[in-house]
């Protein structure tokens, strides 16, 4: 699997948010595509504590069982539930929330593997370095394929 900490990786992002239009159209979910921008951007200030995430009962009590589904290597599906913390439905701008995201991912890349080892997740608890790098390719990933980036 391909690695946030890879400069490759972190251009091929880059290269694909860079491709969308605020007129670009979602293949599945709720979202327009300047809220799922912004909806990517969140886990991934949380993880790199610019925004606060808070335990939840659900998430210890499930995240132990999905753990896997969110940190493994297997594409997520379509219309996979959200965390209601990270749900955008008021209207965004486009171009902010792009720059947004791009920024948060140079961001998380370059705090790297050693920063991230071992970083508490608010559902899942500890997370190894490649965790957080599994769980970040393929939450972005997901979103850009949602409005054919």
């Amino acid at each position: 699997m391909e690695s946030i900490y890879d400069q490759a990786t972190l251009r091929e992002f880059t290269k694909r948010i860079n491709s969308l239009t605020p007129a670009a159209q979602r293949q599945w979910g709720k979202m327009d595509v300047a809220q799922m921008l912004a909806h990517a951007s969140i886990p991934l200030e949380v993880a790199l504590g610019e925004r606060p995430g808070q335990k939840t009962l659900m998430g210890m009590l499930i995240g132990p069982f999905v753990k896997k589904i969110v940190t493994g290597e297997k594409p997520f599906k379509q219309s996979m539930p959200t965390n209601p913390d990270f749900v955008i439905t008021d209207a965004r701008n486009f171009e902010v929330e792009k720059q947004r995201l791009k920024n948060v991912l140079t961001r998380f890349s370059e705090a790297g593997a050693a920063t991230l080892e071992g970083r508490a997740h608010p559902f899942f608890g500890r997370l190894t370095a490649q965790e957080w790098s599994n769980s970040v390719v393929k939450h972005v990933d997901h979103h850009l394929r949602q409005f054919g980036a």
